[in-house]
């Protein structure tokens, strides 16, 4: 379930936001200044935070700057009263992500959280299926190769034997795991497809590159390192 932190001093409207969002099927926390805002946002997982500017202990903008120095980079929704440009580009600069001004209707803060919320989903995926190492990285969703900002061609296997490696970096890998990983085969001592197709690799992904990735450890397997 998604969680949200809620930090909004006035009682009423905290419990009027956690009623609405619950009936959405958020899970919901509330919290009344900011001090213990900050230490409940630290210290546990949230999807969304809900902050409002005028709070006891740190107010709103003084909390968005504590979150994001400390690298925390979960949304962040600011309510307010004052509702001038100035407002919203000092709350924006502190980092938050949307800004909504007092009074607002439900339904406009429940777009908002839900647009937010998707943003992050796709910053998410977008995290996920890309794997990097070093100056190398491999979208599997694009099946796009780049190292040091140069795009690399690759087969289907070649891809796969990558992606492999990158999903084990600095783990020897045996070629009977290779063989089961890559072409879903038992090893066979007496082939040497496996290396073959590790050279193929290598002359793409590390010629004309000073730093090689990938190491053969003699009678082992190989390790990206």
């Amino acid at each position: 379930m998604v969680k949200i932190g809620i930090a909004e001093d006035d009682v009423k409207i905290a419990a009027l936001l956690k009623t609405a969002l619950e009936e959405n099927g958020y899970d919901v926390a509330n919290v009344y200044n900011g001090t213990d805002a900050l230490q409940t946002f630290l210290s546990q997982k949230f999807d969304l935070f809900i902050v409002d500017i005028m709070m006891p202990g740190l107010n709103g903008i003084q909390l968005c700057k504590h979150l994001r120095n400390d690298h925390i980079s979960t949304p962040i929704l600011m309510l307010t009263a004052m509702g001038t440009i100035d407002d919203k580009v000092t709350g924006l600069d502190a980092g938050a992500d949307d800004y909504l001004v007092k009074p607002f209707h439900l339904k406009e803060l429940l777009a908002r959280v839900n647009a937010l919320l998707r943003r992050q989903t796709g910053i998410e995926n977008t995290k996920n299926h890309q794997l990097c190492f070093a100056d190398l990285c491999l979208d599997t969703y694009s099946k796009e190769v780049i190292r040091a900002d140069i795009k690399i061609e690759l087969s289907a296997k070649e891809f796969d034997l990558l992606e492999l490696f990158l999903r084990n970096p600095n783990r020897l890998l045996s070629r009977q795991f290779i063989a089961e990983q890559v072409w879903d085969i038992n090893f066979e001592t007496g082939t040497n497809v496996i290396d073959v197709y590790i050279n193929f690799l290598r002359k793409k992904i590390e010629k004309n590159f000073d730093r090689k990735l990938i190491h053969t450890k003699i009678n082992m397997g190989y390790i990206l390192k």
